[in-house]
């Protein structure tokens, strides 16, 4: 299959998955009160009705679907094959081979979806929330051996600066899940930028790397679906289920990347996904500095989001939200230029970044040193 044809198929790919999130959603809408999945208002919450949670069973449930029709139908291949092009074949039977990788990685982001279901209708501790994902992530990275290149010479500091990225993605999307479609959006957005990159010309000369942009797309899908009935004003939230969910699958697609070739390695192109996820890294890191600051516990839920302070600076919720999406799109897009720059380029694009992240909490901190004076 030449370029032409895999970058027109892509697009393609996204459609099951959010077909399948979307009807699936409707009915955990109709049952959530039955399973217990509603959220309530309170003081920390932007909403004043009880809102169904759930939306990460559809986010789920349109990925794990999707792939698993995948799976049969590639594994029954000598029925289906005949009726593929030639050119298509090489890449059925490429696809066949990562499937052990791919289940893998379904059934832990499953585990993580099943952990935030129980917080969702239960509520769990956040010491056994952690413990859980630190586990999942370390059974990943270690027997998987799914770590970043990120040219250190001791494996070890290179499987736990992995472990420590995936564990600060999940918690860095399940921070932002607290204004209407902001987690969904913001994923969908980071995903794309790395469909991009892996798909684009000039990163490795391998060509593109479709497994990675096949199972992002599904995922964007997913997100898609969901977001039809998370757009404000939101009918169901994704909740812990689907924030771990999604913040475990980014991480993971992070990390299967190949950001720059191995012959010729373009050393500073691995900080790509930290440009990419620069807003939900961001978020994290500002809502646990203001929390400590603060006296209280980083733990311990608050409106102190990159959203909130958004709208404590007079913007509507949905601006706050699309302000958040602009910012991602602007961090991300300048990623995409890393592989194609010198040393010198890629620092600016680094300084460009952080002045962008910068100016935003330079405005965030006007606005609440006039809230609290």
């Amino acid at each position: 299959m030449d370029a032409a044809i895999a970058y027109w198929v892509l697009p393609l790919i996204l459609i099951p998955s959010m077909l399948i999130s979307w009807l699936s959603i409707y009915v955990v809408r109709r049952y959530a009160d039955r399973w217990g999945l509603i959220d309530q208002p309170n003081g920390r919450k932007v909403h004043n009705t009880p809102i169904p949670l759930g939306g990460g069973i559809g986010i789920w449930f349109g990925v794990i679907a999707t792939f698993l029709v995948g799976t049969i139908l590639v594994t029954i291949n000598g029925s289906v094959m005949q009726f593929l092009p030639e050119d298509f074949k090489p890449y059925v039977e490429g696809i066949e081979t990562q499937l052990g990788n791919l289940w893998i990685l379904l059934i832990a982001g499953t585990v993580l979806m099943i952990v935030g279901l129980v917080d969702d209708i239960r509520g769990l501790s956040w010491k056994l929330r952690l413990i859980i994902q630190f586990a999942v992530a370390t059974v990943c990275v270690v027997w998987q051996q799914w770590y970043f290149t990120a040219f250190i010479p001791y494996q070890i500091i290179t499987v736990g600066c992995t472990v420590f990225w995936i564990v600060m993605l999940i918690n860095s999307f399940n921070m932002l899940d607290n204004m209407d479609a902001a987690a969904g959006g913001v994923a969908v957005i980071c995903s794309i930028m790395l469909v991009l990159y892996v798909v684009l010309p000039g990163v490795t000369t391998e060509g593109p790397q479709l497994f990675v942009a096949g199972l992002l797309l599904v995922f964007v899908g997913s997100l898609l679906g969901f977001l039809w009935h998370n757009k404000p004003p939101a009918r169901i939230f994704m909740g812990d289920a689907g924030s771990y969910f999604v913040g475990f699958c980014i991480a993971i697609a992070t990390i299967l990347t190949t950001y720059t070739d191995g012959d010729k390695p373009v050393v500073h192109a691995v900080i790509a996904p930290v440009i990419i996820m620069a807003v939900p890294i961001y978020d994290l890191c500002t809502v646990l500095a203001i929390r400590i600051s603060e006296g209280r516990s980083p733990f311990k839920p608050d409106k102190s989001h990159f959203s909130h302070r958004l709208v404590e600076l007079g913007m509507s919720k949905p601006r706050a939200v699309l302000t958040m999406f602009l910012v991602t799109a602007t961090t991300g897009v300048s990623a995409l230029l890393l592989p194609q720059v010198s040393l010198s380029g890629a620092v600016l694009i680094v300084c460009l970044t952080f002045c962008v992240l910068l100016l935003v909490a330079i405005l965030e901190s006007t606005a609440r040193s006039k809230i609290n004076s």
